[in-house]
């Protein structure tokens, strides 16, 4: 069963919340993140992303990146101010984006459950990223990424979460992107009925924050290695139930045809699997929009053949990739073919289209989202997704809620 702690939370005073408060680390470059931080200097990106404030060009795995990292912690801890609460707690956090609202508990996850595949998982890490973030925790002795876990909902867990949301927030702000985020201190009976409740799950699913939680295992091994664990054997997490989380669509964009024409690119595509002129968005699961010389087609995947007899070999983007991406534009490895962007579903077909019409690409992908019990029942198989299957939106900011070791 899971294991959920309270933890003594570091966070910012409620005035400075949503000035320190950011976008996680790892969905802006080092130039997005340098034109945030120069327009609020208090941004929690100096923390997470520090060679901001270094000259451009330097490399984001440098030392010198990292001393920043601590020189820059130490100074929001004082400048916010930033608090460490007295005793541990669990807290509740709730996303609001439009119409769709998710709230979920934050407390500290076991490492233990990480590693035995209780806290399961759905896709690989890379180790130059995990190797950064590992880093950044010792350096810093402190988690300030936070991973977003998905767990199957329970009755009991909706109770405890009405009777602590009841409440007036620690925080309730709208950030920039126009989330709202709202976040409340569980009290002790509260923390008790939560933690009860969660003696009953038998099961936690990384939804997004694969490199947040093996570089928290990583940093455990190594302070333990040094003799100086501290707290060190839970990663701060929230955990929301799966009838809330909302995934988007991870879509594609490809530069170039592989040498041919858009009409013999076309032909060849359709020879292979159903194509028709359609529009931007598919209606459902099997199907994939196509953006190509100023039109919008439907690709019809729901007779493609899987590799395997595995659901992941099942989901659109492998098929999508077997029978388009590798066939057809000789894309094979996505993770290093360079002629391969991925935009999130949070912007549209707009911005595939924008890609097509201004020649940053020659071909757009505009997929259905993957649904939660895809990628549970993926995990639950021990299976791997495909990569940059999902788009978790809306996302948790960093600096909130912090987690000392």
């Amino acid at each position: 069963m899971a294991v959920v702690r309270p933890f003594r939370a570091l966070r910012p005073s409620r005035d400075s919340a949503p000035d320190v408060s950011s976008v996680p680390y790892d969905v802006v470059s080092t130039e997005e993140a340098r034109e945030i931080t120069a327009q609020n200097p208090s941004s929690f990106l100096r923390v997470t992303r520090a060679e901001v404030d270094l000259p451009a060009g330097t490399d984001p795995y440098s030392d010198e990146v990292y001393a920043k990292a601590r020189e820059n912690f130490a100074a929001v801890r004082e400048s916010a101010p930033m608090i460490l609460d007295d005793a541990p707690a669990v807290y509740f956090y709730r996303l609001r984006m439009g119409g769709h609202e998710q709230t979920g508990i934050a407390a500290g996850f076991s490492v233990d459950d990480y590693e035995r595949d209780v806290i399961k998982k759905h896709e690989r890490t890379r180790r130059d990223k995990e190797d950064d973030r590992t880093r950044h925790i010792i350096e810093l002795r402190a988690q300030t990424g936070v991973v977003f876990l998905t767990f199957r909902s329970t009755d009991e867990i909706d109770r405890c979460a009405r009777a602590v949301t009841a409440d007036e927030p620690l925080y309730d702000f709208r950030a920039a992107d126009g989330v709202h985020h709202s976040v409340w201190k569980a009290g002790a009976a509260e923390s008790a009925c939560l933690l009860e409740a969660f003696g009953g799950i038998p099961a936690l699913y990384i939804a997004d924050g694969h490199h947040r939680a093996a570089s928290a295992a990583r940093a455990r091994g190594e302070l333990r290695a040094r003799g100086d664990a501290g707290d060190a054997d839970t990663f701060i997490a929230v955990a929301f139930p799966d009838r809330e989380t909302q995934i988007l669509p991870y879509n594609r964009t490809v530069r170039d045809l592989a040498g041919q024409t858009p009409e013999q690119f076309l032909a060849a595509v359709g020879g292979g699997v159903p194509v028709r002129e359609g529009s931007a968005t598919p209606r459902h699961k099997g199907e994939v929009a196509m953006f190509v010389a100023g039109r919008w087609y439907t690709i019809d995947l729901s007779q493609a053949a899987p590799a395997d007899g595995s659901r992941a070999s099942g989901l659109d983007v492998a098929l999508l990739q077997r029978h388009v991406l590798e066939r057809h534009l000789k894309i094979g490895d996505v993770r290093t073919d360079k002629r391969i962007d991925f935009v999130g579903g949070a912007r549209g077909v707009a911005a595939l289209e924008a890609a097509v019409q201004q020649e940053r690409a020659a071909v757009a992908f505009a997929m259905y989202p993957v649904t939660i019990d895809d990628l549970m029942s993926i995990a639950d198989e021990g299976g791997i997704m495909p990569p940059k299957s999902t788009w978790f939106e809306p996302k948790l900011r960093d600096g909130l809620l912090v987690h000392l070791i």
